[in-house]
């Protein structure tokens, strides 16, 4: 039961990250990673730094 309840996180992650990543300049397919919840923290930090770069321009 914790399997499901992880592998639906892992979608309901995985899915937004494959249409953000491009816009940030990060190739899709690290989404496939946020299966482990170390790259998923790590993706959304890079993000944000990009995202602060954007904004000082």
């Amino acid at each position: 039961m914790e399997m499901l309840i992880w592998l639906i996180v892992a979608a309901a992650t995985i899915i937004p990250m494959l249409k953000l990543l491009p816009h940030f300049g990060i190739n899709k397919y690290w989404a496939i990673g946020c299966v482990l919840p170390v790259i998923t923290i790590v993706l959304i930090w890079m993000m944000a730094m990009k995202l602060q770069e954007m904004e000082t321009r």
